[in-house]
C-alpha cells in the first residue's frame, strides 16, 4: 500500500552512488507491469500515481513507482539531476523488478523519460513497451519551452551561477533549472524526426495547462506517425489534470491500453 515503506536501489558508483526509491504492488507477472514516471519535482505518492496503483490493484496488475534522484524520497542532490540521470534510474529500477511487459505512464516531465525510456528498451531489447499514457507529456521541454522564454537574467544567471530560479505555482520553494540540466535537454532531444514506439500510444491534455501549452501535445502527435495515437484534448483541464473527472479519463485511457485478454 501507499504507506509502505520503500524499496532502495542503489544507482551509480562511487561519488555518483544514489539511492533510489521505489514501490512495486503485487500483480501477476505474466502480465504487463504499469510504470509511474513523475514529472519535474513531483513524487511517487501524488494524486495520479496513486490512482494508477488503484487501477493495477483493480485488474490484477504490478505497478511501479519510483522517485528519481533528489526528488521524493530518494537520495541524491536535485540540482546534479539531468534527463539522462533520471532516465538512467528508472531504467535500472525497471530492469531489478524483472517484468519483461511494460506499459508505461508519463507525467509532464515524465513523458519526456518515457519517450527516452522506450527507445532504449527498444535497442537493449530487455523488455517490451506494450502500451504507453502521457498526461501533459512535456518531451523536450528545456529546448521548445524553457529557452524561448528566457530573459536577459536567466540568462546571465545560467553562465555565471549555472542556475537560475524561477516561481512555482505547485510548491512554497522555487523551481530550479540548472546549466546541466538544459544542456543535457539537448542530448535528448526527441521531437527532432519520426518516434517509433512501437505500442499504441495514448495522450492525455489539458487545454487550459499554463506550463505545457496543448500545441505542443499536438506536436508530439505528429512525430508519431508510425504509432496508434489517441489524443484527448480536455478543454478546462489544467496541468496537473488530477480532477475526479480528469482521473476517470486516465482510468479509461490505461484500459483501453491493456492486452484484450486482460481488459
Amino acid at each position: 500500500m501507499a504507506d509502505e515503506k520503500p524499496q532502495f536501489l542503489t544507482v551509480g558508483a562511487g561519488s555518483e552512488a544514489r539511492d533510489i526509491a521505489w514501490r512495486l504492488s503485487d500483480g501477476a507477472r505474466d502480465r504487463p507491469l504499469l510504470v509511474w514516471l513523475g514529472g519535474y519535482r513531483s513524487d511517487m505518492k501524488g494524486t495520479k500515481a496513486l490512482e494508477l496503483e488503484s487501477f493495477a490493484r483493480d485488474h490484477g496488475l504490478a505497478c511501479l513507482r519510483l522517485d528519481y534522484s533528489g526528488h521524493g524520497e530518494s537520495g541524491g542532490e536535485f540540482r546534479d539531476g539531468t534527463i539522462s540521470r533520471w532516465l538512467d534510474e528508472a531504467l535500472a529500477v525497471i530492469a531489478h523488478t524483472g517484468f519483461k511487459r511494460l506499459i508505461l505512464i508519463g507525467s509532464s516531465m515524465g513523458g519526456w523519460i518515457a519517450l527516452r525510456a522506450v527507445a532504449e528498451l527498444r535497442k537493449s531489447k530487455t523488455a517490451t513497451v506494450e502500451g504507453m499514457a502521457l498526461i501533459a507529456p512535456a518531451p523536450d521541454f528545456t529546448i521548445d519551452l524553457i529557452e524561448p522564454s528566457l530573459g536577459e537574467k536567466e540568462r546571465r544567471e545560467l553562465a555565471e551561477k549555472g542556475y537560475f530560479e524561477e516561481h512555482s505555482e505547485y510548491s512554497p520553494e522555487p523551481n530550479i533549472f540548472t546549466a546541466k540540466l538544459m544542456e543535457d535537454g539537448r542530448a535528448n532531444q526527441v521531437l527532432t524526426g519520426i518516434i517509433e514506439t512501437g505500442c499504441p500510444v495514448h495522450i492525455l491534455q489539458g487545454m487550459n495547462d499554463p506550463d505545457v501549452p496543448w500545441r505542443h501535445a499536438m506536436k508530439l502527435v505528429e512525430h508519431l506517425p508510425a504509432d496508434d495515437v489517441v489524443i484527448s484534448l480536455v478543454k478546462d483541464g489544467d496541468h496537473r489534470l488530477s480532477r475526479p473527472e480528469d482521473l476517470a479519463l486516465m482510468r479509461r485511457a490505461l484500459k483501453a491500453l491493456l492486452p484484450a485478454e486482460h481488459g
